[in-house]
């Protein structure tokens, strides 16, 4: 996937209007972590409109934790899966632009406002992403199959968490796949680039992934499986206009 990376723009702060931003976090059972990574959001530079939280039936402290921060709107899904949640969430969110956040990852201070200062500084881009660092969350062994490299240094973040994205971005592209149960991003972000739209990538870090032994992508076994699919599904867009399997 490429992108074209931008000078630095300034800050959104600086500006006479502040464009409402709303924040959507998917989690089932994330007590361990979820209260930083809300922390994360209120050091933000700059703050969001809201935040969903689209709690899939956690049956430990997750939502009682995420309801000690303001701004949280708790949502419970309603249908299963990744990308039904992320479908949710969007249908529900208030702001103009919208951001997501994962229960285990951290923003960088900077991130939505260095985000939001570059997408209305450049009104051609429909959506924003960054670099993205990993680290071992204390106490954790790296997971097997995990690519120890990223640990060593920041990469661009073609992934949910460094996503900050025009509303209507998504009434044009559609939602997520329900079909992918891993890899919807990819595919989605592959329907984005196929429909024309280029991302801005700020060459800086936004993002930090915690690596741990209970990140759900890295343990599911068809995650090779789903990519390779969304990447077909690319492919046979672009000779065709359509789809394999739609």
């Amino acid at each position: 996937m490429s992108s074209v990376p931008l000078a630095e723009p300034a800050s959104v702060s600086e500006s006479e209007s502040t464009p409402a931003v709303s924040v959507i976090l998917i989690v089932r059972n994330g007590a361990d972590f979820i209260a930083d990574a809300l922390r994360s959001i209120y050091l933000s530079d700059l703050q969001p409109l809201e935040i969903l939280i689209i709690d899939g039936g956690s049956d430990d402290a997750t939502v009682s934790i995420a309801q000690q921060f303001p701004k949280v709107r708790i949502c419970p899904q309603i249908s299963h899966g990744i990308p039904n949640a992320y479908n949710e969430g969007i249908a529900q969110a208030q702001g103009d632009f919208i951001a997501f956040i994962s229960h285990d990852d951290e923003w960088m201070p900077h991130k939505l406002d260095r985000q939001l200062a570059g997408l209305q500084a450049h009104p051609q881009f429909a959506y924003s992403l960054g670099l993205v660092e990993h680290f071992l969350h204390s106490g954790s062994a790296v997971p097997e199959g995990f690519r120890q490299e990223l640990l060593v240094a920041a990469r661009p973040g073609w992934i949910m968490e460094a996503l900050v994205a025009r509303r209507e971005l998504f009434m044009s592209v559609g939602g997520f796949d329900a079909s992918f149960a891993v890899g919807e991003d990819s595919d989605w972000f592959a329907r984005t680039l196929d429909a024309g739209f280029t991302p801005m990538m700020l060459p800086e870090v936004l993002v930090r992934k915690r690596v741990h032994d209970r990140n759900s992508s890295l343990l599911n076994p068809d995650i090779n499986h789903l990519l390779l699919r969304a990447l077909r599904r690319s492919i046979q867009r672009k000779r065709t206009g359509k789809a394999i399997d739609e």
